[in-house]
C-alpha cells in the first residue's frame, strides 16, 4: 500500500449539507428554523439550564455539605497490589507507574489496607491508612510519608 492509494472508509466522508440554498435543496427558505420566534433569530436562543423564567432546577435543589475546589485528590492503591514487587524493593510513585499499578498520578498516592502483603517492602507515599501501616510493618517492611 502506498500513500496515494489511501482513501477514507466508505461512508465516513459525507458531503457538507448546505442549508438555506433554495426551495429545491429541501432545506431552503427558513433553513430548518421554522417561522419567527426566539430560535429563528440570529443570536437567538437561551442559555444552558434556562427554563423560561421558571426557577431553574439547579437553584430549586437544596445545597448540602462542602466541596473543596482546591482539594488535591490522591490516587488509591491497596496493599494487595504491592505483591507485584520483589522482596526488599522500594515502592515509589514512579515504581507504581512503571509496574502498571497506576496509570496516572497527578497529586500523590495513598496506600489503603485492603488485601494482604507478604513481602518486606519500603513503601514511600503521600498518605497511608492505619490498617495499611499495620500490614506493611507486620510483613517486615517500612512506610514513609513523602
Amino acid at each position: 500500500m502506498n500513500l496515494h492509494e489511501l482513501s477514507p472508509a466508505p461512508g465516513s466522508n459525507t458531503k457538507a449539507y448546505r442549508k438555506g440554498r433554495g426551495a429545491g435543496s429541501g432545506n431552503g427558505k427558513t433553513a430548518g428554523r421554522g417561522h419567527k420566534g426566539q430560535w429563528a433569530r440570529s443570536g437567538g436562543g437561551v442559555r444552558v439550564g434556562f427554563e423560561g423564567g421558571q426557577m431553574p432546577l439547579a437553584r430549586r435543589l437544596p445545597k448540602r455539605g462542602f466541596h473543596n475546589i482546591f482539594a488535591k485528590p490522591l490516587e488509591a492503591v491497596n496493599v494487595s497490589a504491592l505483591e507485584k514487587f520483589e522482596d526488599g524493593e522500594t515502592v515509589t510513585v514512579q515504581a507504581l507507574l512503571d509496574k502498571g499499578i497506576l496509570s496516572k498520578c497527578q497529586y500523590g498516592v495513598k496506600i489503603l489496607g485492603n488485601g494482604e502483603i507478604t513481602k518486606k517492602l519500603t513503601v514511600e507515599a503521600s498518605a497511608f491508612s492505619a490498617s495499611a501501616k499495620e500490614k506493611i510493618v507486620a510483613a517486615g517492611g517500612k512506610w514513609k510519608v513523602v
